[in-house]
């Protein structure tokens, strides 16, 4: 962080620095809460009129050679043959392999991109997208208009995402939703330390059943069919009112 007469001069994207500095002025809190709620607004107007999503999680760092990649878009056409669209984070990597999948079984292709200091670009697969400020409002708008979750290897966005999934699941917040772990090569330490978890009784065993661990894409989307069925409820709809520009 460089300094110009004393004062920080904060990166590109770096917009929480200065407020977890501790408390500021009223007026400085009252308005980071308005950004905040003008981040939530351009969300929920752009993203208001999708039908059900699963949203694929993953590293930004796989290029399209990769292994991983091939995998993220195999499952992702797969998933949106059964009717779904894919939501992403919106980036590269895994993010763009999985809009990809989505695009060529005819889908629709979504992502909540986000402000970074370092660009992140949203790949050319997506059919719409938003840019959001914030990441806890970016997670509220990839868990809010999905149902259900699969994981692809990733470094710590992805796994803070995975883990928050499970906590909302394991604390009836979302109860049904699927998710898939999806590289288990990659994975084997955390299966590991969820087994760990087991024998310290942190976890109870019937937290596994919402949990499917495969290198299958059918076993993948088998699982999220099944899950679906059961427990999913009836989405409402609702029209676009043109005199508020929406589409």
């Amino acid at each position: 962080m460089n300094k110009t007469n004393g004062k920080a001069i904060l990166p590109k994207g770096a917009v929480d620095v200065e407020y977890l500095e501790g408390p500021h002025s009223r007026w400085y809190e009252l308005r980071f809460v308005f950004k905040v709620f003008y981040d939530f607004v351009r969300g929920y107007r752009k993203l208001h009129f999708l039908g059900p999503c699963i949203t694929v999680f993953g590293s930004a760092r796989f290029g399209e050679d990769h292994p991983y990649y091939a995998l993220a878009r195999e499952v992702s056409k797969r998933i949106g043959e059964l009717g779904f669209g894919i939501m992403t984070g919106g980036g590269p990597g895994i993010m763009e392999a999985a809009n990809r999948g989505a695009r060529e079984a005819g889908a629709k292709s979504i992502g909540v991109n986000i402000t970074l200091p370092f660009e992140q670009e949203p790949n050319p697969y997506l059919d719409r997208w938003v840019e959001i400020r914030y990441f806890f409002v970016r997670k509220v708008m990839l868990f809010k208009y999905s149902f259900g979750f699969v994981i692809l290897p990733g470094g710590f966005g992805t796994i803070d995402e995975m883990f928050e999934a499970l906590t909302l699941i394991q604390t009836k917040k979302i109860p049904w939703f699927p998710v898939v772990l999806m590289g288990t090569d990659y994975w084997k330490d955390v299966i590991e330390q969820m087994q760990t978890m087991h024998g310290f009784k942190t976890i109870s065993p019937e937290d596994d059943d919402m949990l499917c661990i495969t290198d299958s894409p059918e076993e993948a989307v088998a699982f999220i069919e099944s899950k679906v069925k059961i427990f999913a409820t009836r989405q409402k709809r609702y029209k676009p009112m043109w005199w508020l520009g929406e589409k």
